[in-house]
């Protein structure tokens, strides 16, 4: 058997049985890992046995505070080995990826320069301070040759490049990046959501400056992110959120902040996130890489050639030569509404995709897809029966066409006479509720 049909770590939810719109059940086939990865079991077991022990930090004397405080500190640690942070690399926890770049662009001391093919997190929080895009070229070749133009034309304190696309799951030269950014004395931040959960990364090894990610994409989905890199930006800039633990003296007339982490983690920080995402880490560190790779590799390779060959059906891509690419995968079909066939593929066959632009408008408009397009995405959970039943699905689909009736309601479709059951704790929306996300 080979060991892409099992997966990597077991994950929650990686036996979950749904309700189809026929009555019938079927194990739900989660490919939707690019959104939000599920949770390790390993990681929930260890967030039930912190609970009990759950306290504020940092200023408590009381045993749980201790205990909660040496787990929230000790995390950095942890983050920071993985990630291979030089030694007087700060670790900051924030909220997300997102929240990670918007602090990182608060204190920015000059221009920014990003390219086009940027996620959302990675552009918004630039185009609307001191930025200059840079339109990637048709190669990868290319477009770095256009970047290291750019900056010998005119340096910038910073380059905010991604690390893995979310689209297309093609990754970046980082090492050849940095190099290429530190030669005109700029600095390159890295968004590593995609990246991070997929490849080891060293950010002293490859001369990252910055860089950030999601708990949320790496299996620790408690509501935590980290930013780390370089300190002395993160030392003076003005602090990111204000508040208590921020400071170390405070009066009606003056405020003396601090430096290190403690500088822009104000009020009380989500501890069970952090501790979630720090033992996820530690079992993507015990992974052998080589296996890690060959069962991500071995699963995008099949779902490429299995639906490459279907009438219609386009995989997107940005460079033609790209030399590598996480478990992202992209695509529309000629004539098919992408969120009808993700609308389909849930409700028939209990598989989880994901439809719309991806929080990468630019990038979609630049590969020239008009509306949206479907996404499949896949991780250390995912077994090769999921990826053959997605090609099985998408075959018969384009073949048969949809087996349920559909109607479209507010933008999006839903199925007709739809009985499938829910949980109390997760009632019906109404068709203009939960739904503004990046699809338009």
């Amino acid at each position: 058997m080979s060991t892409a049909d099992c997966p990597l770590l077991p994950v929650i939810g990686g036996d979950l049985q749904v309700p189809l719109v026929d009555g019938s059940e079927t194990r739900y086939v989660n490919l939707d890992y690019a959104a939000s990865s599920p949770a390790l079991d390993v990681v929930a077991r260890h967030v039930t046995e912190v609970l009990p022990l759950y306290a504020s930090v940092h200023r408590g004397a009381g045993y749980a505070s201790q205990i909660s405080t040496a787990a929230y500190e000790h995390a950095r640690r942890v983050v920071g080995d993985f990630v291979g942070a030089r030694q007087d690399d700060l670790v900051i926890f924030t909220r997300n990826t997102t929240d990670s770049i918007n602090l990182l662009a608060s204190i920015v001391p000059g221009e920014t320069v990003v390219l086009d093919i940027e996620h959302h997190a990675n552009l918004l929080p630039w185009v609307n301070a001191n930025a200059r895009v840079v339109k990637a070229a048709d190669t990868l070749e290319e477009t770095l040759k256009r970047v290291d133009a750019e900056l010998a034309a005119r340096p910038a304190a910073l380059l905010a490049v991604t690390g893995a696309s979310n689209v297309t799951g093609e990754t970046l030269p980082l090492r050849r990046l940095a190099t290429i950014a530190h030669r005109h004395g700029t600095r390159l931040a890295v968004d590593g959501a995609q990246l991070v959960p997929h490849r080891r990364v060293s950010i002293a090894f490859d001369g990252v400056d910055y860089l950030a990610f999601s708990g949320h994409k790496t299996y620790a989905p408690f509501g935590s992110g980290v930013l780390v890199g370089r300190r002395d930006w993160l030392d003076f800039g003005e602090p990111y959120l204000r508040g208590g633990g921020a400071v170390t003296q405070v009066s009606l007339e003056s405020t003396t902040w601090r430096t290190g982490p403690a500088r822009h983690e104000a009020g009380s920080p989500n501890v069970i996130g952090v501790a979630a995402l720090a033992r996820a880490i530690q079992e993507l560190a015990a992974l052998d890489i080589s296996a890690w790779e060959a069962h991500e590799r071995a699963l995008r390779e099949r779902l490429v050639a299995g639906i490459g060959g279907l009438p219609g059906v386009r995989i997107h891509s940005i460079f033609p030569d790209a030399t590598d690419a996480v478990g992202v995968v992209s695509f529309s079909v000629d004539g098919v509404d992408s969120r009808l066939l993700a609308t389909a593929l849930s409700a028939e066959a209990g598989i989880g995709v994901r439809d719309g632009k991806f929080c990468a408008h630019p990038l979609l408009e630049r590969l020239g897809i008009t509306g949206p397009a479907v996404r499949a995405s896949f991780g250390v959970g995912s077994r090769l029966s999921d990826v053959e039943l997605l090609i099985a699905e998408l075959s018969r689909f384009l073949e048969h066409g949809p087996r349920w009736t559909y109607e479209l309601v507010g933008g999006h479709w839903v199925a007709l006479d739809d009985a499938r059951p829910r949980p109390d704790w997760a009632p019906e929306l109404d068709a203009d509720q939960g739904f503004y996300g990046c699809a338009a």
